[in-house]
């Protein structure tokens, strides 16, 4: 009975010091510091003018513009005037809210 006793309070013991050891806090790893390697890389958006753009500009510097839409953005200049705004782009056939939101911030109208 007193082996028994003692195995189950050595037991005890032992698993309240193994909780005690995984309850401890983790150490904490200092950050590196960023470098000028390792900052981050911003590229530079260019801007696209709805209003002064050619075609060739719009196809290039725009995202799922291509050849025929670039044309049919500056025909639909040509026969109604310059761009009031940005959304106006909807208003030219085959342009959607898709592709204007892939493209608003590289367009201007100014």
């Amino acid at each position: 009975m007193l082996r028994k006793s003692l195995s189950v309070l050595l037991f005890s013991c032992l698993t309240s010091l193994s909780v005690g050891v995984f309850a401890a806090e983790p150490a904490k790893s200092e950050a590196a510091p960023v470098t000028a390697s390792q900052a981050p890389v911003t590229a530079e958006v260019q801007v696209v003018n709805l209003n002064t753009a050619d075609a060739a500009a719009l196809e290039n510097g725009l995202i799922g513009i291509g050849k025929v839409k670039a044309q049919a953005i500056v025909d639909h200049r040509t026969a109604n005037g310059p761009f009031a705004s940005v959304d106006e782009l909807l208003e030219v056939k085959g342009i959607g809210a898709a592709t204007l939101e892939k493209n608003r911030d590289k367009l201007s109208i100014n």
